[in-house]
């Protein structure tokens, strides 16, 4: 039982030092399981919060910056997910905080999307650009109007997001929570507009 997880974590190591593939069809014979399921492994421990294997597969050599498919890092599955504690240990291995999936969503996006006021606020604390874009031109900011966000457009505010940026199509933070018709949103973004 030792050898075949120790097997696993070789492999997984292995595969995750060459994820910068689209699809691995490669077999382990020492573990039985195919490329992509090791890989698996390492990115669900992420969504699932298990920080005692994220650990021990990093303490194996394990690139702490790994994507999947779509370009997602153990860093953002965590706290898109709502694990602070494995993200303050990616954190402390050095995961980059400000990372960004293939579309250009960072964590900060994700918890705007998700409402999780507690994991934005934590994510604050590693100094990322509040302003930065994703592929259609959209901040965390216009994120959390567009979804009503009320606590986070504040925290991004103070945090010096700039609320008149516009996206690709035009649209302010302003203009997405008038879209919603989410007035108390309106009424906090016009007091808050640069």
């Amino acid at each position: 039982m030792i050898k075949t997880f120790l097997g696993t974590v070789a492999a997984i190591v292995m595969l995750l030092a060459h994820t910068h593939a689209e699809s691995v069809d490669l077999e382990y014979a020492a573990t039985g399981y195919a490329a992509d399921d090791l890989a698996g492994i390492y990115f669900d421990a992420a969504r699932q919060g298990r920080s005692d294997i994220l650990e021990g597969l990093i303490d194996a050599g394990a690139p702490v910056d790994a994507r999947d498919k779509k370009g997602y890092t153990a860093f953002i599955l965590a706290s898109y997910n709502g694990h602070p504690e494995t993200v303050a240990l990616l954190a402390a291995r050095r995961a980059n905080p400000c990372a960004a999936d293939y579309k250009g969503n960072t964590a900060q996006m994700g918890a705007a999307f998700r409402g999780d006021d507690a994991m934005a606020r934590k994510l604050l604390e590693f100094d990322c650009d509040v302003n930065v874009e994703n592929s259609t031109g959209q901040t965390a900011a216009m994120m959390a109007a567009l979804f009503g966000r009320t606590e986070q457009v504040k925290m991004l505010s103070d945090a010096g997001a700039d609320l008149s940026k516009r996206d690709f199509a035009g649209n302010t933070a302003m203009l997405l929570a008038r879209v919603q018709g989410n007035r108390e949103m309106v009424r906090l973004l016009s007091g808050r507009q640069n």
